[in-house]
């Protein structure tokens, strides 16, 4: 039988997770991106660069990651290039909302937890806190990439 903390390790690295930090889709640099954000994680090494690619009608288009970091992150990663890609501006920030609320509060909703599709399946982070920063870095790049700015491009660092 299994001790509790292996159990918790093993909710933690599902295979979908597993199948994500191995094989990350939507990797590589972007050239027409015109939205850019840049996160880093001082405190585990994370380091990922967010290009996304947004049409005059608000449509993503096109997402894509690069950089490095635990499995966590670049699974997380992977999984938001995926799930935000044909979302619209709006959409996708609502979904950003609802996984970052996932990964912070342990009073999630149902309505919540069901309006992050596959990405619930990083709620046992919160269990690890010091892995919610791992996770939520790529989202948080998101939130900063999403933002209506002249520039476009930024960095943020999560500490």
């Amino acid at each position: 039988m299994q001790n509790n903390q292996e159990v918790k390790l093993d909710d933690l690295y599902q295979e979908v997770i597993l199948d994500h930090n191995r094989r990350p889709r939507n990797f590589g640099k972007l050239s027409e991106a015109n939205r850019y954000s840049h996160g880093v994680n001082p405190l585990c090494g994370d380091d990922y660069h967010l290009y996304l690619y947004v049409d005059e009608g608000g449509i993503i288009k096109k997402a894509v990651f690069e950089g490095s970091g635990c499995a966590i992150s670049k699974s997380s990663a992977s999984m938001l290039t995926e799930a935000v890609s044909g979302k619209s501006v709006k959409d996708a920030e609502a979904l950003k909302n609802n996984v970052i609320h996932l990964l912070t509060d342990n009073t999630v909703s149902e309505p919540v937890r069901a309006g992050t599709g596959k990405l619930k399946i990083f709620e046992g982070v919160k269990n690890f806190p010091v892995r919610v920063k791992c996770a939520a870095l790529i989202w948080r790049a998101l939130e900063d990439a999403l933002r209506d700015r002249e520039d476009r491009k930024s960095e943020i660092t999560t500490e």
